[in-house]
């Protein structure tokens, strides 16, 4: 199956009449001019004759060929990947510009279809790699240079190997998926429905979460009950989803003989479950130290005697009000990127010049931010749903360094370019990272540093504590499916246990807030996910911890890092930095950044 990009937390410019500027626009027609395009017929007809000749010219005879051949193999089916991927790219990208749109729905749906079948007999392929001996695969990589190259492919599929079913069964999963996918769009449509009044004004689900940012406490608490009770309304579609997709999982994971829920996800990842169960165990023993010692210095500055759920993502009192215009966003971005490195900013120009970035809040557009690679031969496009707050700054640097990373990584080519998700956020959070520390600098007064770190250490609490609680909140889901249907309060309950816990005793929870779970996009499209953000954060804390003790060369070696890609193993990456992330004081160095953040914001009481 062939992955679309999904919203998660681009040139025409259209004005928003709002003090922000002039917001760009994507510009697809770098993937097709239309759907209509003859490129884009062009394209699935030689797609559907590809996959055809490619099965007839190979299956059941994998282990046959020669070096040579199979390199041919490789290079065709990468071909394969590409030209999938741009339609699904297109379809995907135009489809989150307005998700309520059934004609863009239809597109993207009859897209998908199409090359679920046409892909169908290409089933084969992974499951004969798995049947071929090891013996022939190493004598093949001695062989032949430009093979072993693809060698982490191999790799990467053979990791699968004791959980691969028959021929027939893996063919048969292969078509169910477009009912997966059905149950996706189920809630990305109904999520992009949903129509909040707040303070008798109608509103998205973007820009009802955004008001729980309102310096008004009036306002977010207004917001926040008035998601409770349109979750409340929408209840039982969204806990049909999770049972549903659950259950899905379920039964595919007991057919393959996987050891846990979170196998798949680790599997994909190329991290070992006892790395992930290191980095879960640093961040739960971390939560007093971090998250509880926070809210309880955020408690004091708002005046309150106890927080509420609306009141965790508040400005403090004497933050700057007033919003960053689009223009002043993109130039402190670029200043940052560029300072680290010229060559940085000179990746990050064309994203602001060419049409590669969706700025704007509009109707019916996906919520949250992302940056979608699409193809190593055309270029990634950002998606952001810009605000004006300084936290969007973030994201955009956040979402820049995405594009980045996927520009230097396009190199690999279509097989070797994508990194597991544990890596992908190295190039995002080490971008803003670089933005934070140029703001910092820039910082006139202690109000204005305090407020900067201050956001910024909300920002790690929410990618890497509320990660991991969401990564909890899975877990306990997918064991509670697994011994019978949930009933909406069933998964209330189960999100509930996560959040006192992670948040600590500065909070009370308002009736309704144990809905809060049913918008959050990962649990849906991609299970387990949410454990990448902590990983990527602590990396990144560990490798700026490198970058600012001068460690020589830096650069050139993080240069080298994201050009990487997919094809070297998390160890082979730190390895050049000195880093280790099986080693639990790996995490700790991370976590470790976080509390001296805290440790200088109590100083400056």
């Amino acid at each position: 199956m062939f992955q679309l990009p999904f919203p998660v937390h681009d040139a025409n410019a259209s004005s928003t009449g709002d003090g922000l500027g002039d917001l760009p626009e994507w510009d697809l027609s770098d993937l097709y001019t239309g759907e209509d395009a003859p490129e884009l017929k062009r394209d699935l007809d030689w797609l559907e004759e590809a996959c055809a000749s490619f099965a007839a010219d190979y299956e059941g005879k994998l282990a046959d060929l020669d070096a040579a051949g199979m390199l041919e193999c490789i290079l065709r089916n990468e071909k394969i990947n590409q030209i999938a991927g741009r339609v699904m790219s297109f379809a995907g990208l135009r489809y989150y510009q307005l998700t309520t749109d059934a004609d863009r729905a239809k597109f993207m749906s009859d897209a998908q279809e199409k090359i679920t079948i046409y892909t169908t007999p290409l089933v084969f392929f992974t499951l004969e790699i798995n049947r071929i001996e090891d013996a022939v695969l190493e004598g093949w990589f001695a062989q032949n240079a430009d093979l072993a190259r693809y060698k982490p492919i191999f790799d990467r599929i053979r990791a699968m190997k004791p959980y691969q079913l028959s021929d027939e069964l893996e063919k048969f999963l292969h078509d169910l998926g477009v009912v997966g996918d059905a149950w996706e769009r189920l809630f990305d449509e109904t999520i992009a429905g949903l129509t909040f009044t707040v303070d008798g004004e109608e509103l998205n689900i973007e820009g009802t979460l955004n008001l729980l940012t309102d310096p008004d406490r009036a306002k977010r608490e207004a917001a926040s009950r008035e998601l409770a009770q349109v979750f409340a309304e929408n209840i039982k579609i969204f806990a049909r989803v999770h049972n549903t997709q659950t259950k899905e999982k379920e039964i595919i994971d007991r057919w393959r003989g996987m050891p846990s829920a979170q196998m798949g996800r680790h599997l994909s990842n190329q991290v070992e479950p006892e790395v992930v169960e290191a980095l879960r165990e640093a961040v739960v023993a971390a939560y007093p130290k971090l998250s509880h010692r926070y809210y309880e210095l955020k408690r004091k500055w708002l005046g309150l005697e106890r927080m509420q759920v609306w009141d965790r993502n508040a400005p403090l009192p004497m933050e700057d009000p007033r919003s960053v215009g689009w223009d002043e966003a993109e130039r402190v971005v670029m200043e940052a990127y560029t300072a680290f490195d010229p060559r940085m900013g000179e990746l990050a120009q064309p994203f602001f010049r060419k049409g590669w970035i969706d700025a704007g809040v509009k109707p019916g557009k996906a919520p949250g931010a992302f940056a979608h690679p699409t193809v190593t031969d055309v270029h990634p496009y950002v998606m952001l749903n810009y605000l004006g707050k300084p936290r969007d700054v973030m994201t955009l640097a956040h979402e820049l360094g995405h594009g980045v990373h996927q520009v230097l990584a396009a190199g690999q080519g279509e097989m070797l370019s994508s990194t597991p998700l544990t890596l992908a956020e190295t190039a995002s959070v080490f971008g803003e990272m670089l933005t934070f520390r140029k703001m910092l600098d820039g910082a006139e007064t202690q109000e204005q540093r305090k407020v900067l770190l201050a956001g910024k250490v909300e920002d790690m609490i929410n990618t890497v504590i509320r990660q991991i609680a969401f990564y909890d909140f899975e877990c306990k889901l997918h064991a509670a499916r697994r011994g019978g249907e949930l009933t909406p309060d069933d998964i209330n309950a189960i999100w509930m246990s996560v959040q006192g816990e992670s948040l600590g005793p500065a909070f009370d929870f308002m009736e309704g807030y144990e809905t809060f779970w049913a918008y959050i996009p990962h649990f849906v499209h991609s299970p387990f996910y949410v454990y990448a953000y902590a990983f990527g954060d602590g990396l990144v804390n560990a490798l700026y911890s490198v970058y600012a003790e001068g460690g020589e060369g830096f650069e050139e070696k993080y240069f080298e890092m994201l050009k990487a890609g997919g094809s070297k193993h998390h160890k082979e990456l730190l390895a050049p930095f000195g880093l280790d992330a099986s080693d639990p004081a790996f995490w700790d160095k991370g976590l470790s950044m976080i509390a001296g953040m805290i440790d200088e914001l109590e100083a400056l009481e």
